[in-house]
């Protein structure tokens, strides 16, 4: 029986794990719900799953990681609020159920420093399927990683075709049922920028062996290439579920928790290029990912207010990574990289964004 700790339970990772929960109660004991805002939400949770303790807000979930013991902490928080709660749940020796990736992201180094070696378990499907296919060989045998990307609604776009289109459009995801941050982060393909930089900080390999391919299918989630030419792809129907149970016990597979693919019937997949010109928010990441230090903090916190003003109308959709670039050229990271140099750099990012935005309309 494993104790598992819910950060984000009311939303969607959250909802997904304890439906994995509710399916195995012999295989998980919950012990602490934590929510964003959604206090009904989280009362009813807590009252169907026996859990006495519970937090709302990022700040009493870093405290209620440190106050209940738990062999596993699911973080499924929204955003780089996330890295208290993280470096907390690392702190206390449970295991790690990584969904927040702007933690590690905008933790970068202060993250894996005190990371025990297979204490972090990645709950995105890209990483998770890069888990699973690298048990297939040893580090020195890997030769790259590829990340596959949906593509989002708008694959097959120039960037011209890119200037005129809605917030619900962005928000009209063909495979995932997301977040408007994380559903936007995938149509203008920041969200994979930001899982390349995490895939590097996850598995240590160098940003000129990670690649990403455009497979509108998602069902193949990510491949590894090793040094003999073979490749190792995990593949299966899109749901969270899966990636999720895994992060809940690995590295034990949970029954039942996923509808395997079909081979008695027709099926194709495809995978393209990225189209870079129309969709440069990969490279981007991957040239904040080289300057490390606080400029993936920078990146994300200025990527966050364009989003927000993206749909409130304020900018257009090509603007969100204009915004972006212009806010990381203009920053002066500090040499070292702390909780308070992290939030001082979030902060002048905010900052510097919003006054780009407002000169931008």
């Amino acid at each position: 029986m494993r104790r598992v700790l819910i950060l984000g339970s009311t939303g969607s990772i959250g909802t997904q794990a304890l439906e994995v929960i509710r399916a195995h109660p012999d295989q998980f004991d919950v012990v602490g719900l934590a929510a964003g805002r959604d206090r009904e939400g989280l009362a009813a949770q807590a009252a169907e799953f026996g859990v006495t303790s519970t937090a709302l807000g990022a700040v009493d979930a870093e405290q209620l990681v440190r106050d209940v013991e738990s062999d596993v902490v699911l973080n499924g928080i929204t955003g780089s609020v996330g890295l208290g709660p993280t470096l907390a749940a690392l702190e206390t020796g449970a295991t790690l159920a990584l969904a927040n990736k702007e933690s590690l992201i905008v933790g970068g180094d202060l993250v894996r420093a005190i990371a025990a070696p297979g204490q972090i378990v990645p709950v995105d499907s890209e990483h998770s399927a890069i888990a699973q296919a690298l048990r297939s060989g040893t580090s020195d045998e890997v030769r790259r990683l590829v990340l596959t990307a949906s593509g989002g609604p708008f694959r097959g776009r120039t960037r011209a075709q890119l200037a005129a289109v809605t917030p619900a459009e962005a928000l009209a995801h063909p495979t995932w049922n997301m977040g408007r941050v994380v559903t936007t982060n995938s149509a203008t393909l920041v969200n994979k920028g930001l899982e390349v930089i995490e895939a590097h900080l996850l598995f240590d390999v160098p940003y000129d062996r990670i690649d990403v391919v455009v497979h509108p299918q998602s069902v193949v989630h990510s491949m590894v290439e090793f040094v003999d030419g073979s490749t190792i792809a995990q593949a299966s129907p899109p749901d969270m579920r899966l990636p999720i149970s895994l992060g809940l016990d690995w590295p034990h597979r949970v029954a039942g928790v996923g509808v395997p693919i079909d081979w008695t019937a027709a099926t194709a997949w495809t995978f393209e290029p990225l189209d870079e010109a129309a969709f440069p928010a990969v490279a981007l990441a991957k040239k904040v990912g080289r300057a490390g230090r606080t400029y993936p903090a920078v990146f994300n916190a200025a990527n966050e207010q364009a989003v927000d003003a993206f749909h409130d109308g304020r900018l257009s959709f090509l603007g969100i990574l204009d915004i972006i670039e212009r806010v990381v050229d203009f920053h002066d990271a500090p040499d070292e990289l702390t909780r308070a140099s992290l939030a001082e750099a979030e902060s002048w990012a905010r900052t510097a964004a919003d006054r780009a935005i407002a000169a931008a309309s």
